[in-house]
């Protein structure tokens, strides 16, 4: 009886430790779209301000741009130095094999 209880605890842990782990990539997923939203928002409306300024109305979509490949290249920096951290280092002749 008792052996069968420890097997439901083990499937409950599993599961928990399941919903844990894509709980967490969707926390990632959100972070990086807010970044994305965050730097098109800001620099579109600087963007804005500036053309808005000297008018000239295509400051606007290029500080949208820019600052979508700004937010970009910071979420590859973030992100992909995270994922090169976790990932084992391989020698060179095992690169070579």
């Amino acid at each position: 009886m008792s052996g069968q209880g420890n097997g439901a605890r083990s499937e409950l842990s599993r599961r928990t430790a399941e919903a844990e782990g894509r709980a967490q990539g969707l926390n990632v997923g959100w972070t990086v779209f807010s970044y994305l939203l965050a730097g098109m928002a800001a620099y579109g409306i600087i963007g804005w301000l500036v053309g808005r300024a000297v008018h000239v109305s295509l400051l606007f979509p290029i500080g949208m741009l820019v600052g979508l490949a700004i937010s970009i290249s910071f979420v590859i920096y973030r992100y992909g130095m995270q994922a090169a951290a976790t990932q084992p280092k391989t020698s060179a002749k095992a690169r070579r094999r």
